[in-house]
């Protein structure tokens, strides 16, 4: 069993805390790995050495950190294969879901290559009488980012790429559950040249959270996890006058309305669904059907093809559609709420509660589930599963449907199938949901936009990649400056009389 490490100041380093946490491998249900769990002086002694670094990386031109940029980039396209494999082996997805994490994270790496003309200031020229005005964009200093287990490469590249890119160094606290590729990642960037110091990888639960929040050289935090956990972050680390953005949990419904192709919206709501196993903050959990015709004409769609849906270890070849879901916890969880789903009433029209891999019986693999007729009231309408669970909830007319997702407490995405086109208009304007598709099923915008959601999904004004990131990861300096006349008149060759 393999001794993971920190990565401190440029090398691996055992933890000195003395707790631990285990790794497993999702499909077998065996630890294959430990993560020391840091306290509060190591995260300490990382942001010791993230500071010191920082005021130089600093200094360094723009166009220079952009090249570091491109060289990871580089590195990413040449171990995308090695990185997809150890994602795999910790989290359970299949290995092209693995890859497809390290290319979206890898996208906003390339977005920031452009920090040179993201960070370009205002000029006012003449602003007044030999007054000239202009401002910059200036580093925080120390950020921290705290990710979650579901994406262990995208998000970390979500949070680190934009706040070195602007000139900080940047402490990451990754999931315990699945933390191998941010370490590779981390040795990936020092090998395109970021200084030791800039980029500091910390293991860690609680502890090592609370450490963050509560460590007076950390400028900003950055979360995505569950609801409960963004709002204590959030709510502690703004008391401490740090800049945080936090992005919690979703509820996603996809509407679909009795015009839409009824193969296109099954085949959306398979892959939106069930994909990752439903462990997607973007994952679709509600489908909408409007009216009963089109609920009974997309169960019919919807059953063949989650039977079937071939659920195996990322080993099992490129046919396989999903892996195990992260622990046996997440399982068991997953579990309860269907129970729940029958106890209250919702029909189960594909039932995977027995499902059992054969030779891989102690893994935490759980099969594909469609509820229909589930009430507003169920909790598994109201919780986020975070599985392979889809709930059909019919509507009457297109009025319900939409309130539906605008009733939701959470407001993260949401997707409209309809062929006609004022609908979709009316849907994208007045729904109170961050992230629209319209007939996309897991709208998550590109690198060049911004990724957050509405209501409970998100706490701060301010969201992840694109511009809003070197918003997030810098602060606006402004200066007016006036210069005293008379030097450009010469020199004076004669006594000046007294004035």
């Amino acid at each position: 069993m393999q001794d993971l490490t920190h990565y401190i100041n440029g090398a691996h380093v055992a933890g000195t805390s003395g707790r631990f946490a285990d790794v497993y491998n999702p499909a077998t249900g065996e630890v294959q790995a430990r993560v020391p769990l840091a306290n509060a002086a190591e995260m300490d002694q990382a942001v010791q050495f993230a500071a010191a670094a920082q005021p130089k990386w600093a200094a360094v031109n723009p166009q220079r950190r952009a090249r570091v940029m491109m060289k990871f980039v580089d590195l990413l396209h040449r171990d995308m294969d090695k990185l997809a494999e150890a994602l795999s082996r910790e989290h359970g997805k299949t290995l092209p879901d693995a890859a497809g994490d390290v290319q979206r994270g890898l996208e906003v790496v390339e977005y920031c290559i452009g920090a040179p003309q993201l960070l370009k200031g205002e000029f006012t020229d003449g602003a007044g009488p030999g007054i000239d005005m202009y401002s910059m964009r200036q580093a925080l200093g120390v950020c921290a980012g705290i990710t979650p287990f579901n994406f262990p490469a995208m998000i970390p590249m979500w949070m680190f790429a934009p706040a070195i890119a602007c000139g900080n160094a940047f402490i990451l606290k990754p999931s315990e559950r699945d933390p191998s590729v941010p370490l590779m990642l981390a040795e990936l960037m020092e090998e395109a040249g970021l200084p030791k110091g800039i980029l500091q990888v910390v293991n860690g639960d609680k502890e090592a959270v609370d450490a963050i929040i509560d460590h007076d050289v950390i400028q900003s935090i950055g979360f995505v996890g569950s609801t409960p956990i963004a709002e204590y972050i959030y709510g502690r680390g703004c008391s401490q006058g740090k800049r945080v953005q936090c992005f919690g949990g979703a509820k996603n419904h996809m509407i679909i309305m009795p015009d839409a192709d009824m193969d296109q919206a099954a085949d959306a709501l398979i892959g939106a669904g069930y994909g990752a196993a439903g462990e997607r903050c973007m994952a679709i959990s509600v489908a909408v059907p409007v009216g009963e015709a089109t609920a009974d004409k997309l169960i019919e769609k919807l059953k063949p093809r989650i039977d079937a849906l071939k659920v195996g270890p990322y080993t099992g070849g490129n046919d396989v559609d999903y892996g195990p879901v992260v622990t046996a916890a997440a399982k068991a969880n997953i579990l309860k709420l269907v129970e729940s789903g029958v106890a209250q009433g919702a029909e189960l029209v594909v039932d995977g509660r027995d499902f059992s891999l054969q030779g891989y019986e102690d893994g935490f693999f759980v099969g594909p589930h469609l509820f229909d007729r589930v009430t507003k009231d169920m909790d598994i309408y109201q919780k986020e599963i975070f599985g392979p669970v889809l709930s059909v909830v019919r509507a009457g007319d297109y009025e319900e449907a939409l309130g539906l997702a605008m009733d939701h407490e959470m407001g993260n995405g949401t997707a409209i199938f309809t062929r006609d086109g004022d609908a979709a208009r009316d849907f994208a304007s007045r729904v109170n949901v961050g992230m629209i598709g319209i007939n996309v099923p897991i709208p998550v915008p590109l690198a060049y936009h911004t990724f957050g959601g509405w209501k409970k999904s998100v706490f701060g004004d301010l969201n992840q990649h694109g511009p809003d990131a070197f918003k997030f990861y810098t602060r606006t300096k402004t200066v007016t400056s006036r210069w005293p006349s008379g030097i450009k008149d010469g020199a004076a060759l004669n006594f000046k009389p007294m004035d």
